[in-house]
């Protein structure tokens, strides 16, 4: 049911009831008023009547005579209660009239000087009122059927019920504008309140409503307002909460009580792979035992970390503290990259460290020896050549460790144009082509027509394909190597295949990491740097392009270098 029709129904309610009160009270009152002023008119007739009987009278001619102005019975008692006179009876039928005496209403009136009685009259045989006062010769009464009063009370009666049904419809008529009035205010009010509570903060409830109603439409329209403010401050607050957790490098969790997720950040989920959506269940975190001890007791109430965790292939450094309304704070960095270069510098200086010992221990011998004693000349020139090899060596691998750290710190940029492929592989073949002729290896150049160009530095381009060529004749013996290029989608590949000893798959995944060998003591002797690779992977990857590997073991190896068309 409607609030209108609730208001409307409660106010009829309360006016009928007001009505039926009122109705029976003014019953009640009116029915006593009524016959009290009766009373006291028929007390007025008899004293008249009272006053007209005299000896000289005579009392029936006097009772009939003045129940006929009056228009109600008249009976003249005298005091022995004998009726003399009655304007309903005559003759012998007076004369049988009981004796009246014992009449109540007579024998009050003769103790007080005026009497009432409502009873039946047994002459007449219906309900009379009677109303008598003394008189000098006896007792006048005046009586009137009570129907005549039932009459009169019964048309005050409709009178009354008529007036209470005018008075209800007109409250019918107000209670129903008052209820549409109020409860279009309340009904506003409750739409604006629902409006709000789902989160539209731009309804406004109407001002104009009248006392209370008002006062509580102009309370909400300035609750609406504070809270627009303060969510619009919040949302602002949350956002920039947002972009700096976001901007961080480090992983941001943050968990409540029932160990929910409610925030995390890109980073983080990452490094935990939960694609999930917040809120979720802490469960959904990887089931490491030292994240699940951190957390644990940073929902107790306890900080932790930083403490080193391994999930997955990943290191990370976990921190995690309390919030003080409870729940937990955690921050994750990745430590991965760092341990990584850790291993590499380790390696590289261990490396670099291995691969000068050796020509370093040469020239230390020998020069020690040369120093210390005279050789015959010809031992002196080849411990001379001895050390001239290793020093050779190590001004290759010094040459090729200052070419590697100037490309990989951008000191070097390279300079892409149109370049020949043919001619850069004719200038990068010749350094090794008496090494190849000497091991019966043949060298070859197998460039395609479409792809007989490459977008690439002329220099960087000699040095990639000198490297691949002086790989490849060092690990092939008495075979073919060979310069070629392929037309690729949105670039060339251009690459040297050789039919060597070929690479075990276990290696190619590193052999682009410096002073990596497959066969270290073979390498060695084949007067390898450890470091070529390497390089080609830098200057490839400042071109914007890509290497790739393959190799069969026992059958040859292919490496070849993608030079896309566009410019890095």
């Amino acid at each position: 049911m409607r609030l209108s029709q609730r208001l409307l129904l409660g106010a009829l309610i309360l006016v009928g009831v007001l009505v039926v009160v009122i109705a029976v009270l003014l019953d009640r009152r009116l029915y006593a008023r009524i016959t009290e002023q009766t009373v006291r008119e028929l007390a007025s007739e008899a004293r008249f009547v009272a006053t007209q009987w005299t000896p000289a009278v005579n009392p029936d001619a006097l009772a009939n005579t003045a129940g006929a102005a009056l228009g109600h019975r008249v009976t003249l008692i005298d005091p022995a209660g004998h009726v003399t006179g009655d304007s309903e009876f005559d003759g012998d039928a007076l004369a049988r009239l009981e004796n009246h005496a014992s009449r109540p209403e007579v024998i009050q009136a003769r103790a007080t000087g005026m009497g009432s009685a409502r009873r039946t009259s047994p002459s007449e045989g219906d309900q009379e009122l009677y109303v008598a006062v003394r008189a000098s010769l006896g007792i006048a009464r005046v009586s009137v059927a009570t129907r005549t009063l039932d009459e009169l009370f019964a048309a005050s009666r409709r009178d009354v019920f008529a007036a209470g049904a005018i008075a209800l419809l007109a409250a019918l008529v107000l209670a129903s504008a008052l209820a549409r009035t109020f409860s279009r205010s309340i009904i506003d009010l409750r739409d604006v309140a629902q409006a709000m509570a789902a989160g539209d903060l731009t309804r406004r409830p109407v001002l104009t409503a009248p006392g209370e109603v008002g006062d509580l439409a102009t309370a909400l329209h300035r609750m609406a307002e504070q809270l627009e403010g303060r969510l619009a401050s919040l949302q602002n607050e949350d956002a920039l909460l947002a972009a700096v957790i976001e901007s961080l490098n480090e992983g941001i969790l943050a968990v409540d009580e029932r160990q929910q997720i409610i925030r995390i950040n890109e980073v983080a989920r990452q490094l935990f792979a939960v694609p999930e959506p917040v809120p979720f269940a802490a469960d959904r975190l990887p089931r490491d035992r030292a994240l699940r001890e951190a957390l644990g007791a940073a929902l107790g109430g306890a900080p932790t970390g930083p403490v080193e965790v391994g999930i997955g292939e990943r290191t990370l450094s976990l921190t995690a503290e309390p919030l003080p309304g409870g729940g937990a704070v955690l921050a994750v960095y990745d430590l991965t990259t760092i341990r990584r270069l850790e291993t590499i510098r380790r390696d590289f200086v261990a490396n670099v460290s291995h691969e000068l010992r050796t020509p370093l221990t040469v020239v230390g011998g020998f020069a020690e020896t040369l120093a210390t004693d005279d050789p015959p000349p010809a031992r002196r020139k080849q411990f001379a050549e001895a050390i001239h090899a290793s020093t050779v060596r190590m001004q290759r691998i010094v040459d090729d460790l200052l070419d590697l750290s100037r490309i990989e710190s951008g000191g070097w940029r390279p300079v892409p144009v149109d370049a020949d492929v043919r001619a850069a592989a004719a200038e990068s073949a010749a350094p090794a082509t008496a090494t190849a002729a000497a091991k019966g290896v043949t060298l070859e150049v197998a460039v395609r027509q479409d792809a007989a160009t490459v977008r690439a530095d002329p220099t960087a381009l000699r040095q990639i394909l000198g490297n691949l060529i002086d790989n490849a004749v060092r690990h092939t013996h008495a075979g073919t190597v060979t310069v070629f290029t392929e037309a690729g989608e949105g670039g060339t590949w251009v690459g040297v295949s050789d039919t060597g000893i070929g690479i075990a798959p276990e290696h190619l995944p590193r052999i682009f990491e410096r002073f990596y060998r497959v066969d270290p003591a073979r390498s060695r002797e084949a007067g390898g740097t450890g470091l070529g690779l390497a390089i080609v992977k830098h200057l490839v990857d400042a071109h914007g392009g890509r290497v790739r590997a393959e190799s069969i073991a026992g059958k040859g190896t292919t490496i070849a270098a993608f030079f896309p068309d566009t410019s890095p």
